[in-house]
């Protein structure tokens, strides 16, 4: 999983979590890979790895990472995957701060306004919200996880500009 990581962890290094382990992440990440490979189709798919439990019996930490084991933030919440939008809601946050501190670039982009997007719950459905302008009125739905079909979050002001010339 590239450099060692047990210096940082009491000598116990992650491990790559297969896929059938966690029935319920696997379906949120497949989704959020979906935005992943649409909005970043330089980057390969986000995975899942674990840490074992801090405590002797206590399940082992999930946390969503880029292909080369990296990944920032928070281990998904045991037993959140057993609700399939709790899952999705958790793996796209988790995958959103990932990617964002790891690649240092706000992760999914709303193209109308230039902005990163958020997670949230809106009827019903797991999407990337955009606040959008404050004085232009309220924020948007951008798409819902899995959903997007633009380049937003692809590249920050090179991207932008790249655009503009064309």
């Amino acid at each position: 999983m590239g450099e060692s990581w047990g210096a940082f962890f009491g000598g116990v290094e992650p491990r790559w979590v297969e896929v059938g382990e966690h029935p319920g992440w696997d379906a949120a990440l497949a989704l959020v890979n979906r935005d992943v490979g649409v909005t970043l189709p330089e980057e390969e798919p986000l995975r899942l790895v674990a840490l074992p439990g801090y405590e002797e019996g206590a399940p082992e930490s999930v946390y969503v990472a880029l292909a080369n084991g990296e990944w920032h933030g928070n281990a998904l919440e045991p037993g959140a995957e057993e609700e399939p939008r709790s899952a999705l809601a958790a793996v796209a946050e988790a995958a959103q701060d990932t990617v964002t501190e790891r690649l240092w670039r706000a992760w999914p982009v709303c193209d109308e306004h230039r902005l990163g997007t958020h997670v949230r719950e809106e009827d019903g459905r797991v999407v990337w919200w955009c606040a959008g302008e404050r004085r232009a009125g309220p924020g948007h739905v951008v798409a819902g996880v899995g959903e997007l079909t633009g380049v937003g979050g692809a590249g920050g002001r090179r991207a932008r500009r790249k655009r503009r010339k064309r």
